[in-house]
């Protein structure tokens, strides 16, 4: 007979295979089973974050697993069991709302597996259908009160509100959102989404990575209905294609979004895309569907400040009612400087050495659990380390490089430094300039090329070339 110790680890087996061991050993190992019957397991978490966690990010491989063990019809239910590691402060209910405070000790939460959509609902309906109801596909936890303003977005975020509080009635129409790996591009394209379904509930919108569109576009072909594909995107009143980039190279599915985009625009529908690249740097991309890229406004997400990453640790902080020193918060920013979600991720992980290993949050914790974080983490090359490295190899200043001078060596210095801030960064070319005495895009273009004809006539240069590529692939 089935115990809620051999479905438990029937589950564990299954879930040990489909995830990295590191993900298996901190959010599986402390999960203990605790009771079975009527095809309902209950288990038992550590904390309502941890809960909350499993919940987010891995409701579907829950369910995978109890449905392979125990079929369709099976239950989850969790029994949130804290313990009071702190005397009489425990970092998880210290602002928790007060409605949960009573009973939170021991909480438990019926999770029924029908609530979920274990993949992405095909939003491709055949068109024609009066009162049609189409599926967002936004994620309501991305808004705009916790996409946090700095100076590295304020110009996108000011935008994207400007967007959704007029959707189609402004000239940011499209809105182009670009910038580089983890800086908030997805959060702020859903954040606008949410507030224009808040403000305006009949406008249709709908959210879709530009992978999804290309292979919906592909099914339409194959069932020979590319009409059907191509009308249901007409009557979206506001369309977000998420990594437009991806479109790069597959002129099927730029043929077939040109004539959407121009159907939405000229009807004055909101058009919201993001890309890893400006529009200037995308490559393969039709100079028709560039072009029309351009008509309204492209806004770079940059990485944030100092003073912004201190903002957003505390306002992640205080969305899961835990409370750190500002010692930590201070350190944590300073440290971890690549992006936005490795910043959040960092935190995550202090939370989780604290939680599982019975340990207050200090300064020494944080520190180690930062130092392996960052070790762990492929270091990104910025803009501001090519330069010192450049500028060193050639025994000069930084601000010598960046000057305005036309001396041979230091224009070569420059160029290099151009040159490999396009090939390391996901800057634009446009930023790059900015950065390196600011120059315009097409100064660092033509540094480009101009690096890549000396390799191949220039001997000398190109040993300059292998002898800096070597510094930043260390």
């Amino acid at each position: 007979m089935a115990t809620a110790e051999s479905v438990w680890n029937n589950c564990l087996n299954f879930i040990k295979d489909n995830i990295q061991i590191q993900a298996y050993n901190t959010w599986f190992e402390p999960i203990k089973p605790l009771k079975f019957e009527n095809n309902v397991l209950s288990v038992q978490v550590p904390s309502k974050f941890f809960y909350e966690w499993l919940e987010e990010h891995y409701v579907k491989l829950l369910k995978l697993a109890l449905n392979k063990e125990l079929g369709e019809n099976a239950r989850l239910v969790y029994i949130i069991k804290m313990e009071n590691t702190f005397g009489n402060l425990n970092p998880f209910t210290e602002k928790i709302p007060s409605q949960y405070k009573t009973d939170l000790s021991s909480q438990q939460v019926d999770f029924s597996f029908s609530q979920i959509q274990t993949e992405l609902k095909n939003p491709f309906v055949i068109p024609g259908i009066k009162n049609l109801k189409i599926e967002s596909q936004l994620n309501p936890n991305y808004t705009f009160e916790n996409f946090l303003e700095g100076d590295a977005n304020r110009l996108a975020r000011s935008a994207g509100l400007a967007v959704s509080n007029k959707p189609g009635g402004t000239s940011f129409n499209p809105l182009l959102i670009f910038g580089g790996v983890g800086l908030g591009k997805t959060h702020l394209a859903h954040a606008i989404g949410v507030n224009v379904k808040e403000k305006f509930p009949e406008k249709t919108v709908l959210y879709i990575s530009a992978e999804k569109f290309t292979q919906q576009y592909i099914e339409s072909v194959k069932k020979n209905n590319r009409n059907d594909f191509i009308h249901f995107y007409q009557i979206i009143d506001v369309l977000i294609i998420d990594d437009v980039q991806f479109f790069s190279g597959k002129t099927g599915t730029q043929d077939v979004f040109f004539h959407i985009f121009n159907h939405l625009h000229q009807n004055g529908k909101q058009v919201i895309l993001t890309s890893d690249k400006a529009p200037v740097d995308m490559q393969d991309i039709e100079q028709r569907l560039l072009s029309r890229f351009k008509w309204g406004l492209s806004a770079e997400l940059q990485r944030p400040d100092y003073e912004t990453r201190v903002s957003i640790l505390k306002n992640k902080l205080y969305r899961d009612g835990l409370e750190i020193s500002e010692e930590v918060i201070d350190y944590v920013a300073k440290n971890v400087k690549v992006n936005i979600r490795e910043l959040e991720g960092a935190v995550i992980s202090l939370i989780a050495q604290s939680s599982f290993n019975k340990k207050e949050i200090t300064i020494e914790l944080a520190k180690n659990v930062v130092e392996k974080f960052v070790k762990n983490t492929k270091r990104e090359v910025s803009i501001d380390y090519i330069q010192k490295i450049v500028s060193d190899y050639f025994q000069m200043d930084v601000s010598t490089l960046q000057s305005k001078t036309r001396k041979r060596h230091i224009v070569q210095a420059r160029q290099l430094a151009m040159f490999f801030a396009k090939k390391f960064t996901k800057a634009s070319l446009a930023s790059i300039g900015s950065q390196i005495g600011h120059r315009d895009h097409a100064t660092v273009l033509h540094a480009c090329k101009t690096v890549d004809n000396l390799s191949f006539t220039d001997k000398q240069f190109r040993k300059y070339v292998e002898d800096l590529s070597k510094k930043f692939t260390v």
